[in-house]
């Protein structure tokens, strides 16, 4: 499927736009599950001065979507109308360290880059960054965290260019943050943000940082096409349990199976869709339900549109398990 180019609509102002726009860019090639349809217009801005030019002129109506680096984010195989934006390294891979043990970093960075430098500057509190296989922005989205410190504990204050194109400080309060979930302006695109540390030994962090590093690759799929942990702990609950349980660990449908290593991986064995990878979640979603009465709630992102013929429909619109779709 192919979207109407949009950009002929966009004379005259959008020449004056200096990042990368490409009509029809397929998501598959940037997203870690490696599925996913075109996304109408793709938008790599060249710095926030640019970001904020292209959406101050964007008519209203367009619809704007901001991805990260994809880790913990499934596209649908019909993919995204509208522009999707995606900050690059380039400009929005600054790291500036500050006084306070405090240090500014760009959104496009991926988690543990932002670890590492925060070790190496004798910072410590960031090093649970190091297990989170994502980038900044997405991690200033959805409230990231793991071995029990969340974005939301260091995270100070953060810059955000607004739909209106209007650049705009927002301290964590602002953010509202609640577990994996922020309610910040909608449509905003984070650009950095500054955290607070506390004083560290580098040579320790970076020892503990490599014992994360360990035990996240002996108990996680790290090097398959996932997209992170799947579901959301429900309270008192863990996920993982509850799939195993459910007899979900090591289920298939199509090319996509739930990973043997960690029940609550999702994973792409090869040439998976977006269908099958989201039909598999919603099974195990239902088979945890019909055996154990809990609900699971999905932690990895999904969005756009369906394949026609593709649609997926959740767990609760089905009769009992039964194992056929």
């Amino acid at each position: 499927m192919m979207w109407p180019d949009l950009l002929p609509g966009f004379e005259p102002w959008i020449s004056e736009v200096r990042g990368r726009l490409i009509p029809n860019q397929m998501l598959s090639e940037i997203t870690w599950f490696r599925v996913g349809g075109p996304a109408q217009l793709f938008f790599q801005p060249a710095d926030e001065a640019d970001l904020s030019y292209f959406l101050a002129h964007l008519p209203e109506d367009i619809r704007v979507t901001v991805i990260g680096l994809g880790s913990n984010l499934l596209i649908r195989d019909g993919g995204l109308d509208g522009v999707v934006i995606r900050l690059s390294a380039r400009g929005f891979g600054k790291i500036e360290v500050l006084d306070d043990h405090r240090i500014r970093v760009g959104t496009a960075l991926p988690d543990v880059k932002v670890a590492t430098a925060a070790a190496e500057a004798g910072i410590d509190g960031l090093t649970f960054y190091r297990g989170i296989p994502g980038g900044i922005g997405g991690a200033l989205y959805m409230n990231a965290g793991c071995y029990g410190t969340e974005t939301r504990d260091r995270m100070v204050e953060l810059t955000a260019v607004l739909r209106s194109g209007e650049v705009q400080t927002l301290t964590n309060a602002d953010m509202a943050y609640r577990y994996r979930k922020s309610n910040g302006p909608r449509g905003a695109v984070f650009t950095s943000a500054v955290y607070q540390g506390t004083p560290g030994d580098r040579d320790d962090i970076l020892s503990r940082m490599r014992e994360i590093t360990e035990k996240r690759e002996s108990s996680q799929p790290t090097k398959s096409k996932t997209g992170g942990s799947t579901f959301k702990n429900p309270e008192g609950h863990s996920s993982w349990k509850l799939v195993d349980a459910a007899g979900g660990r090591g289920l298939k449908f199509g090319d996509a199976q739930m990973s043997e290593l960690h029940a609550n991986f999702l994973l792409n064995l090869g040439e998976a869709t977006a269908f099958e990878v989201e039909t598999l979640g919603e099974m195990v979603r239902q088979k945890v339900r019909d055996s154990q009465g809990i609900e699971l709630n999905w932690e990895i992102r999904r969005m756009g549109h369906f394949a026609p013929g593709k649609e997926v429909r959740e767990f609760m619109d089905r009769a009992p398990f039964t194992g056929a779709v």
